[in-house]
């Protein structure tokens, strides 16, 4: 295993890819630690201001190219935003029900689900991991 392959990719990836793997290891954190606290919300901002990067620099990542420069997965990157700002509203409204239905659905589609297809065959993550 190397960060060759990473560390060697336009500016924007090792951004976005550790800043992603951040935000997993931090949410991984949020989800089982005690909620309502002081550290929680100290680290939830933490995780939001994480996600806003892994969100804003997926559109200056453009390895897939469906339409132009952008992909599907852009739109997720539209989404996880919206998500953000609806998460962030919720729980400064003091809906802990949306709050938390939002920030977990935001932690399993935007980087559990999205971060495992960076493990697919030709993707920098997958050569990372494997090797080429």
């Amino acid at each position: 295993m190397s960060l060759a392959p990473l560390l060697d990719a336009a500016p924007a990836i090792p951004l976005h890819a550790f800043a992603a793997m951040a935000a997993f290891f931090l949410g991984m954190i949020q989800l089982t630690a005690p909620k309502g606290t002081l550290p929680h919300r100290v680290l939830g901002w933490v995780w939001v201001a994480l996600m806003l990067v892994v969100a804003l620099s997926s559109f200056w990542i453009h390895q897939i190219r469906l339409v132009g420069p952008w992909s599907p997965i852009h739109l997720l990157s539209i989404f996880a935003l919206v998500m953000l700002a609806l998460g962030v509203i919720a729980a400064r409204s003091r809906n802990v029900r949306r709050h938390k239905i939002t920030m977990v659905s935001i932690f399993f589609g935007a980087l559990v689900i999205a971060g495992l297809f960076t493990f697919m065959p030709g993707r920098i993550m997958h050569t990372l991991i494997f090797g080429s």
